[in-house]
């Protein structure tokens, strides 16, 4: 099976960063810009998932929706929940097909981390 890496857009690297890194606890795997006035497309994992921000003009849409299964998802919330940021206040929320955790990111992208069922495990 191919690997999937969604692209959200972002429009912002400070904005970006401190959602990702900081708040969600991911780390930069790699960034490229063409040159110092263009865009930047910047690599980032958050557990096992990769994603790619881009603020290339044309390579995502705000207000996408990433679904990213974790083996434990009480873990990852009380390890946000030590992390101060002021624009979301995230919870687990009991749902018909399993515990999720939703956050809205600074450009209108939505990150759902969801419990991965007993017996499997996240990619």
């Amino acid at each position: 099976m191919p690997r999937v890496i969604p692209i959200l857009r972002s429009f912002d690297e400070a904005l970006a960063k401190g959602f990702y890194l900081t708040f969600l606890g991911g780390k930069e795997i790699f960034r490229h810009r063409f040159d110092d006035e263009a865009p930047l497309y910047l690599g980032v994992e958050i557990e096992s998932a990769e994603l790619h921000l881009s603020e290339h003009f044309g390579d995502a849409s705000p207000g996408g929706a990433v679904r990213i299964g974790l083996d434990d998802l009480t873990d990852f919330y009380e390890r946000l929940s030590t992390r101060p940021y002021r624009f979301a206040r995230p919870a687990i929320e009991p749902q018909p097909w399993g515990d999720q955790l939703q956050v809205t990111d600074p450009f209108g992208n939505r990150l759902i981390f969801f419990q991965v069922p007993d017996g499997e495990s996240a990619p």
